[in-house]
């Protein structure tokens, strides 16, 4: 397999069977026929890409897509899954340690956002200094698109 060009074959497969089996309406997989679908198609593409052709910059971005798109997935069709904050800093974390497996670098930052998303969202006796986190991230998932274009242009504009 041409390892340059694995990236856009994982994406048309997986999008052209997105669709495909969207048009054959199969009633056993129509809870997939949704936008989380794409998310976790892309996520899985960028993975696949990054091991097949050792381009490990890959697997953060696959790793964080897979991630939110599971989620939600998981929010939308199933009563018992978490919807908190600090999942989101949970699968950040987890793309960090995926990372870290093969590049050695974010090991500190992934273990922290773990830390931080599993005191969040499992401690029943949080300190009292904790609240105005969960009032920040309150704020933040109102407004996170801006955050993903403030993102966008900082990555745009940097310098190298």
């Amino acid at each position: 397999m041409r390892k340059q060009h694995s990236l856009t074959a994982f994406l048309l497969i997986g999008i052209g069977g997105y669709f495909l089996l969207k048009q054959l309406k199969l009633p056993i997989i129509t809870d997939f026929y949704s936008w989380p679908t794409l998310l976790i198609i892309l996520g899985v593409a960028f993975l696949l890409h990054a091991y097949m052709a050792n381009d490990y910059d890959k697997l953060f971005p696959g790793a964080v897509l897979l991630g939110l798109g599971i989620h939600f997935h998981g929010v939308k069709y199933y009563g018992f899954w978490i919807d908190h904050w600090g999942v989101y800093t949970l699968i950040i974390g987890l793309a960090f340690m995926i990372r870290y497996q093969k590049t050695k670098s974010g090991l500190f930052p992934g273990l922290l956002l773990i830390g931080l998303s599993l005191f969040a969202i499992f401690a029943s006796n949080k300190p009292s200094w904790f609240y105005w986190i969960n009032s920040s991230m309150s704020f933040l998932e109102s407004f996170w698109p801006l955050a993903l274009v403030i993102l966008g242009f900082y990555l745009l504009f940097k310098k190298k």
